[in-house]
């Protein structure tokens, strides 16, 4: 198959896949107030340039909107895309463990 002139080689690493848990920050929802900042979700698809997060709670649009699916793009580069940081065993709840 010939190959097709681009700009920039294209990166064959992807740093998500679907089912990845991931950190966004974000506007959302959190004990009937909203906050922005670091929200968990999940990775539902992915293309060379962009990422869905599906999330449980509310998240909003920057102007506002409440987004009714709960999914969020995002550019596979962005700075408000990141895997979740690891705590230590001795700061993780109960629950957690």
């Amino acid at each position: 198959m010939p190959s097709s002139p681009f700009m920039r080689p294209p990166d064959p690493e992807q740093h998500f896949e679907v089912g990845d848990i991931v950190e966004v920050f974000c506007d959302h929802d959190k004990g009937g107030q909203r906050l922005r900042g670091w929200l968990k979700g999940i990775v539902v698809q992915v293309d060379s340039k962009m990422v869905a997060v599906q999330f449980r709670s509310n998240v909003f649009l920057t102007d506002g909107w409440m987004v009714p699916d709960h999914i969020l793009w995002y550019p596979q580069n962005s700075p408000h895309l990141r895997m979740p940081e690891r705590r230590s065993g001795k700061d993780l709840p109960r629950a957690e463990l």
